[in-house]
């Protein structure tokens, strides 16, 4: 009872252990992967084109492979900058109607974890959007950072989620846990330079280095989006 954050209309805690001790109580879930899947789903949808996300590792590739089949759905690249991927930049050019699977370690496996609520795809792209069709289903939105993750599988908070779920909250009325304040106030002081931050934070300088510098500028654009990637029958949709 002590970190179900019930006394406040707005909440914010991290991760799959955040979204299976909160989301019960919440009347909607926003999960926050910005760098990337947040982000991808967001350029996807706002596109109309459709993403299921897949938990990373569930199953082997022939279970992968079976779960796209079945949902006449495109599977991703083996590696990120091959075909449509993780990489935000790699799905500017996808078209309406398409059908994608995108497994992650974190924002895939967030979203399926929750049960009987709303779930939307936030990131900083669509944070006002998302925040108004959050607000539709009451007080009590749940905003969920999923952050990143160490080589022994724990869980790494990380700043670009941070600031993504302080992006979201700005936009949210009511009363704000001391969580959802905490994020909140790490935005504001990021938003002067958001794009210098995302590109100087651990997360981002990792993907600079590998190449994918335009994901990061993507991920930093504030508010660009109308989209709203709401997720229904185990896929994320434009819900406008």
């Amino acid at each position: 009872m002590f970190y179900e954050q019930t006394a406040y209309d707005v909440r914010c805690e991290w991760g799959l252990s955040g979204i299976e001790r909160l989301s019960e109580t919440a009347s909607a879930v926003v999960v926050i992967d910005v760098l990337s899947f947040t982000t991808s789903v967001d350029i996807a949808v706002s596109r109309g084109a459709t993403v299921y996300p897949y938990r990373w590792g569930r199953d082997d590739a022939d279970a992968l492979r079976a779960f796209a089949a079945a949902h006449d759905a495109l599977l991703p690249g083996e590696h990120r900058g091959e075909g449509y991927t993780l990489s935000p930049a790699s799905l500017l050019s996808i078209t309406a109607g398409m059908r994608l699977v995108l497994p992650s370690p974190n924002g895939s496996t967030l979203s399926l974890a929750v049960q009987g609520r709303p779930v939307f795809a936030g990131c900083l792209r669509n944070a006002s959007a998302v925040a108004r069709a959050s607000q539709q289903y009451g007080p009590g939105v749940l905003v969920v950072p999923a952050g990143e993750r160490w080589r022994d599988g724990t869980l790494r908070p990380s700043v670009e989620d941070l600031l993504g779920a302080g992006a979201i909250i700005s936009h949210l009325p009511g009363t704000l846990s001391p969580e959802a304040r905490v994020a909140l106030a790490a935005f504001e002081w990021a938003r002067p330079n958001l794009a210098e931050v995302l590109r100087e934070c651990s997360s981002g300088r990792e993907l600079i280095e590998r190449g994918f510098a335009q994901d990061v500028e993507l991920a930093a654009e504030i508010d660009v989006s109308t989209a709203v990637p709401l997720l229904v029958d185990g896929a994320y949709r434009n819900a406008v």
